[in-house]
């Protein structure tokens, strides 16, 4: 993902070397953070948060894409006004090989056990 924020606009992400796996783990184990993530995963670029009809207020919305900012799991910039969201899937698959994967794929086999709307 590609920094194109103006000044006093760019959003602060750990570095690879500090990404947690317990950070994550707490990140994913929200089922809207994990709903955020299936939807990134699928998608071809990134997405923009206004893009995502979550079940939850505007300010836990910003709280959820913080949380998962924070942890490592997404990037995220700034094009025009629109804030741009996108999986670290590079990062979290050289740290934690399988781990994205092995998630995702229980998330969607819980989905269809469970016959969730998402």
């Amino acid at each position: 993902m590609t920094e194109t924020a103006a000044p006093g606009r760019v959003l602060p992400h750990p570095d690879r070397a500090e990404i947690r796996l317990e950070t994550v783990l707490h990140a994913l184990s929200d089922p809207v953070r994990l709903r955020i993530v299936r939807e990134l995963s699928t998608a071809a670029d990134e997405l923009s948060c206004s893009r995502f009809d979550l079940p939850v207020t505007k300010s836990t919305t910003t709280h959820h894409f913080r949380v998962l900012r924070e942890s490592g799991v997404i990037r995220q910039c700034y094009r025009g006004t629109a804030k741009m969201s996108g999986l670290r899937r590079d990062d979290l698959d050289d740290l934690f090989p399988g781990l994205l994967d092995a998630l995702l794929a229980a998330a969607r086999g819980q989905h269809a056990r469970l016959g969730e709307d998402t």
